[in-house]
C-alpha cells in the first residue's frame, strides 16, 4: 500500500468485522463479564453531529480495552424511538411516525457503523417495536397488580393485600396509599360492591388512575412531566404549559422515596447528579400542625421549623388548594379568582425558581396560631405548591427569605424568634441560635425547641410528627399517539380499568386517520376504528410517556430475542447490571431516577437480582459548536472583515461553517448560499474576508453543525475518534474546531510510517529492540493503561503522540515494539490497528488479542544524566552510574575538560552533589 488511505482501510475492516461477527456477544458464563452502556439516542431526522459520539467513543474505547483484558464485554446500542418529534412530523405531513422513525434509525446505524463502534447489532432494540414494548406493557401490568408493603419495605402482589382485607379489613394493612382511606372491616369489605372494591384497590395499586394536577400543553395536546417543562414552556417546541386537573395514570414512585435516597450511597455516580436526585426527592422531617380558622374550618400545614411557630404572622395557601373557596370572602372573590387563573399557567418548577417576582392576594379570612391563639391573615401565593407538604404554610418572614420578601412587599408584620442577624435587612435563616419571643420555647436552642414543640403538638392533639417528600408520583399518561398503548380497557358500565391478560400482549397501536386529538378533545387513539377489547369495552385512549421504554431497556440487551421473558434469570444473573453507564446530567431527575425506581420494583418481585441499574455513571460533557460570524454594515449590502469591524456600525450574522476555512470566508460560496447577498460588497483585510467566531451550542439555527460523515470522509473515523478524545477530559464541555484536527491526522500518518516508512513495503524487522525503545514502549503501556482506567482518554492520546515521536527519533521498526503498540492503540483507532496487525502477518483480528503486559524492569534506570553547574550556571551534562559514590562523581566532574575551562585549574571551594538531581561547583 503506497500510503495510508483511511477510506479504503476503514471500509475494508468494517466489512470484515460484520462478516466475521467479530463483535458477537454470547452469554459465556465461563468468563468474567463487563457491561458498558451509553444512554441510547432518540433517532432524530437530523442524524448525528460530532457532539453526539463523544460518550459513545469513550465507552467504545473502554469496552475494547476490557475485551483485550479478557472480559466478556456487553456493549450494545439501540434506540429510544417513541417521541414527540416524530408525532409532530406526522401531524404536519400525514406520514406514520413508524416510517419516519425507521428511516431515521437506519441513518443513525449507518453513521454509527462508519465510526467503527464495537456494537453487537444483533442485540439492538427499538422501544417502538411491538416485540419490545410487549414487555413494557407487561411490566406496567406488574405495577398495576402490586402494592407497596410498608412493613416489609417492598412491593408485593395486590392479591396479598386483598387477602388481608378479606381477613381483617384495612386496619392491619401496612400499605402505601394515595390518600387517607377510611377504615373498614372484613365485613365491610365483603359488603362492598365490586366497583367499590376496585375503587379502593386503586388507592393502593402502584399503577393507578386518579384526579391529578398536571402540566397540560394545548399546542402539543398532551400532558408533560415536570422535567419536560422549562420556565412555563414545553421543553420540546417551547409551547405554553398550563396546570390542569385530569384523570391520569400514575406510578407510585413516592413509595420508593427512602430507598431511592439510601441507594445513592451505594453507587459510584457523580456527586452533583446524586445531589440533584436528593433535592428532587426532597425528604424533610417536621410536623403537621392544624390551624383553626374563624369560620371553624382547619388548615393543615407542614413545617420543618416548628421552633419558629411564634414568629408566624400570616398564612399562605397554594392557589390550587382544594379548601381555598372556604376562606375567600365576597369582597375578595373576584381578585382571588383572577389570581388563581393566572397561577394555573405557571409550572411548579417556574414557581419554585422565580424568586424575584412577588405576587399574592389576601383571601379576606383569618386563622389562629394554635400555640398562642394569635389571629393571622390567610393569603394565597404561587410560591406555595399544593404538591409539597399540605399546600399551605405558616409564614415566618423573619426566618425564611421568600416569606420575608412577601411580607416586605405587602407590608406584613415581621417578628424575630431566633436571636441574631439583622431582620431589618434580610431574613435570618440560621438553624443554630437561641429562641426568643416564643413563650415556653424561650431560651432553647433551635433543635431543642423543635423537639419540645413537636411534643406539645402531639400531646395537645394539634397535629403529628411527619416526614414529607418533595417527590410526586410519576404521571404516566400522555394524550398522544406515538407511544406504548396501555394494556387496559374499561367496563362498559363502569369507569373502572380492567387489565389485559399476558397472552393478549402486545396491544399494538391502531391506524388513525390523523394524529390530532378528536373534535371532542379525546387523544388521537379516539380516532381509531374499533379500538376496543374483544368484549367490546373501550381501550385506554392515552399512551405511555417516552421514558417508559427507557426505564428497563438495559435488561433487555442481556437477552434481546427472548419471546417468553423480558430477560431470562440466567442472562440477568450473569450480566447483573451495567458496570459503566455514560450519558448526560440532563437526565438526572428523569430517566436516571425512573430507571432506579423500575429496577427496585422488579427486584422486589424477584425478576432481577439487583436493585440498582447502573454501578458507575459518567456524565460526558458537551462538544460545543464554533460558529462563524460575518459583519454587515448597517443599512448597506456590504460586509466588513473581522479586523476592520470596529470602524463601522455593524450587524453580526451567522454563516454556514462549511463556507469558512481557517476563519477565511469563501465569498463566492457565501453569495450562492445567500442569494439575497449576491451583489454584496466585501471590505477585506490583506485580500481576505476574515470571519469572527463564537462558541455556542451546536445547532442548525447557528449553522455550526458539523456532520461526522464529513469529517470521516476527509480525515477518517480513527482520526475523529482520537480527536474527540484529545479535545479534553470526557466530563468537560469543549468547543469543536475542525482546524485543530490536523495534528491528530498527522499523528495517524506518523504511526503508519513506523511500519511502512515513506515507501510501499512493510519495513518491520525482527531485530531485537534497544533499551530506549523498550523503555518508550513500556512507559506508554503503563501511562495509557492508567489513563484508560481513569477514563482520562485525552492524556492517553497525548501519550501515544509522545511515544510515536520518540520511536520515530529512535528509528524504531522493530516487531517486538510495534506489535504490542498496535494492540495498545486498537481501542482508540481500531481500523488502522487492524490493518497493521494483519500486515504484520496475523490471520485473526486484533480485537481479541491479549492486552500488552507492562514490565517495570524496562523503566529501571542504571544511570542518571546530571546537569553540572559552575557557580550556579549550567555548563555541561554528564552521565554517571546510579551506584557511583559522591567522591567518584566529584573526581570525574573536576577532571572533565568541559568543567576545567570554567574553574581555570583552581581548587573548588565546595562541590555540591544531590543524587539523581544536580552537581554544582562553587569556585
Amino acid at each position: 500500500m503506497a500510503s495510508y488511505n483511511h477510506s479504503d482501510i476503514e471500509r475494508k475492516w468494517q466489512q470484515y468485522w460484520d462478516e466475521k461477527s467479530v463483535y458477537k456477544v454470547e452469554n459465556d458464563t465461563s468468563r468474567p463479564k463487563f457491561y458498558t452502556l451509553d444512554m441510547f439516542p432518540y433517532p432524530s431526522g437530523a442524524g448525528l453531529h460530532v457532539g453526539h459520539p463523544l460518550g459513545y467513543i469513550a465507552s467504545d474505547i473502554y469496552s475494547r480495552y476490557k475485551r483485550h483484558k479478557g472480559y466478556n464485554v456487553l456493549h450494545p446500542m439501540g434506540f429510544d424511538a417513541f417521541g414527540l418529534p416524530a408525532e409532530q412530523y406526522a401531524i404536519e405531513t400525514g406520514q406514520h411516525p413508524a416510517l419516519t422513525t425507521e428511516k431515521n434509525i437506519n441513518r443513525y446505524i449507518d453513521q454509527l457503523k462508519n465510526i467503527g463502534f464495537n456494537y453487537d447489532w444483533d442485540r439492538s432494540i427499538k422501544t417502538c417495536d411491538g416485540d419490545y414494548y410487549k414487555w413494557t406493557q407487561w411490566i406496567f401490568l406488574k405495577f398495576y397488580h402490586s402494592y407497596y408493603d410498608l412493613e416489609h419495605d417492598k412491593a408485593r402482589p395486590i392479591d396479598a393485600l386483598i387477602e388481608i382485607f378479606e381477613a381483617s379489613g384495612n386496619s392491619t394493612a401496612s400499605a402505601a396509599t394515595n390518600d387517607e382511606v377510611h377504615e373498614f372491616s372484613a365485613a365491610d369489605w365483603k359488603n362492598f360492591s365490586s366497583n367499590q372494591q376496585k375503587e379502593i384497590l386503586l388507592e393502593y395499586r402502584l399503577a393507578f388512575l386518579a384526579e391529578t394536577t398536571v402540566n397540560w400543553c394545548p399546542a402539543l395536546g398532551t400532558v408533560l412531566a415536570n422535567d419536560e417543562v422549562k420556565d412555563g414552556l414545553s421543553e420540546r417546541g417551547g409551547h405554553p404549559v398550563e396546570r390542569k386537573v385530569m384523570r391520569q395514570w400514575s406510578l407510585k414512585i413516592t413509595a420508593y422515596a427512602d430507598r431511592l435516597l439510601n441507594g445513592l450511597d451505594q453507587i459510584d455516580w457523580p456527586e452533583p447528579v446524586k445531589e440533584m436526585q436528593r433535592n428532587w426527592i426532597g425528604k424533610s422531617i417536621g410536623a403537621e400542625v392544624d390551624f383553626n380558622t374563624e369560620n371553624d374550618a382547619t388548615i393543615k400545614i407542614f413545617t420543618t421549623r416548628i421552633d419558629t411557630i411564634f414568629g408566624s404572622t400570616f398564612m399562605v395557601l397554594a392557589p390550587e388548594h382544594p379548601l381555598l373557596d372556604q376562606f375567600v370572602t365576597a369582597e375578595q372573590h373576584e381578585e382571588v379568582q383572577a389570581y388563581v387563573q393566572q397561577a394555573k399557567n405557571r409550572s411548579e418548577r417556574e414557581r419554585m425558581s422565580e424568586v424575584k417576582k412577588i405576587t399574592g392576594v389576601f383571601t379576606g379570612s383569618y386563622a389562629f396560631n394554635p400555640f398562642n391563639n394569635e389571629k393571622i391573615p390567610i393569603w394565597i401565593a404561587d410560591y406555595v405548591l399544593y404538591g409539597y407538604g399540605t399546600g399551605a404554610i405558616m409564614a415566618v418572614p423573619a426566618h425564611d427569605s421568600r416569606d420575608y420578601a412577601f411580607a416586605k412587599h405587602f407590608d406584613l408584620p415581621i417578628r424575630q424568634v431566633v436571636a441574631g442577624g439583622d431582620i431589618d435587612q434580610e431574613a435570618f435563616e440560621t438553624k443554630d441560635g437561641t429562641i426568643i419571643n416564643s413563650g415556653m420555647l424561650n431560651g432553647l436552642s433551635v433543635q431543642e425547641a423543635i423537639n419540645k414543640a413537636i411534643e406539645y403538638v402531639v400531646e395537645h392533639n394539634l397535629g403529628k410528627k411527619q416526614i414529607n417528600y418533595r417527590l410526586r408520583d410519576a404521571i404516566f399518561s400522555r394524550q398522544r399517539y406515538w407511544g406504548e398503548p396501555f394494556p387496559i380497557y374499561f367496563d362498559k358500565d363502569s369507569t373502572q380499568p380492567r387489565p389485559l391478560n399476558d397472552h393478549e400482549l402486545p396491544l399494538t397501536l391502531p391506524a388513525v386517520d390523523t394524529y390530532l386529538p378528536t373534535e371532542t378533545g379525546e387523544p388521537p387513539l379516539g380516532r381509531a376504528e374499533n379500538w376496543r377489547h374483544d368484549s367490546g369495552a373501550q381501550y385506554e385512549l392515552s399512551t405511555m410517556p417516552g421514558w417508559a421504554g427507557s426505564s428497563w431497556y438495559f435488561f433487555r440487551y442481556m437477552d434481546p430475542n427472548n419471546a417468553l421473558e423480558f430477560v431470562s434469570s440466567s442472562a440477568q444473573n450473569y450480566w447483573e447490571n451495567v458496570d459503566l453507564y455514560i450519558g448526560g446530567t440532563e437526565h438526572a431527575t428523569g430517566h436516571l431516577l425512573y430507571s432506579r425506581f423500575w429496577t427496585k420494583f422488579l427486584y422486589d418481585l424477584g425478576f432481577v437480582t439487583v436493585d440498582e441499574p447502573f454501578k458507575k455513571l459518567v456524565n460526558q460533557g458537551m462538544i460545543q459548536g464554533r460558529s462563524s460570524i460575518v459583519y454587515r454594515i448597517k443599512g448597506q449590502q456590504k460586509f466588513v472583515s473581522y479586523g476592520l469591524r470596529k470602524d463601522y456600525e455593524v450587524t453580526p450574522l451567522h454563516v454556514a461553517i462549511n463556507l469558512v476555512q481557517n476563519d477565511e470566508l469563501d465569498i463566492e460560496a457565501f453569495k450562492k448560499w445567500r442569494p439575497d447577498f449576491a451583489e454584496a460588497e466585501f471590505v477585506l483585510e490583506d485580500g481576505k474576508y476574515i470571519c469572527g467566531h463564537e462558541v455556542e451550542k451546536m445547532s442548525k439555527r447557528w449553522y455550526n453543525v458539523v456532520n461526522p460523515d464529513d469529517i470521516i470522509e476527509r480525515y477518517g473515523a480513527d482520526t475523529l475518534r482520537l480527536y474527540e478524545m484529545f479535545l479534553g477530559p470526557i466530563e468537560d464541555s469543549k468547543p469543536w474546531n475542525t482546524n485543530g484536527i490536523d495534528g491528530v491526522y498527522k499523528f495517524i500518518h506518523r504511526f503508519w510510517r513506523l511500519f511502512y516508512g515513506e515507501g510501499t513495503e512493510l519495513i518491520v524487522k525482527d531485530d531485537p529492540p534497544t533499551d530506549e525503545m523498550l523503555k518508550t514502549l513500556h512507559k506508554t503501556i503503563k501511562k495509557v493503561t492508567d489513563d484508560i482506567e481513569k477514563l482520562s482518554f485525552n492524556t492517553a492520546v497525548s501519550s501515544f503522540m509522545i511515544c510515536v515521536n520518540e520511536l520515530t527519533a529512535q528509528k524504531c521498526n522493530n516487531r517486538q515494539i510495534l506489535e504490542p503498540l498496535c494492540v495498545l492503540l486498537a481501542p482508540f483507532a481500531p481500523h488502522i490497528a487492524e490493518e497493521l496487525w494483519h500486515a504484520l502477518g496475523h490471520k485473526t483480528t486484533v480485537v481479541h488479542e491479549p492486552y500488552p503486559s507492562f514490565d517495570e524492569s524496562y523503566l529501571q534506570e542504571d544511570s542518571f544524566e546530571y546537569p553540572v553547574s559552575v557557580n550556579g550556571k549550567l555548563r555541561t551534562k554528564m552521565k554517571f552510574a546510579l551506584d557511583m559514590s559522591k567522591d567518584d562523581i566529584e573526581q570525574q566532574v573536576l577532571a572533565a575538560e568541559a568543567i576545567q575551562k570554567w574553574t581555570l585549574g583552581k581548587p573548588p571551594k565546595k562541590v555540591i552533589i544531590v543524587p539523581k538531581r544536580i552537581v554544582n561547583i562553587v569556585v
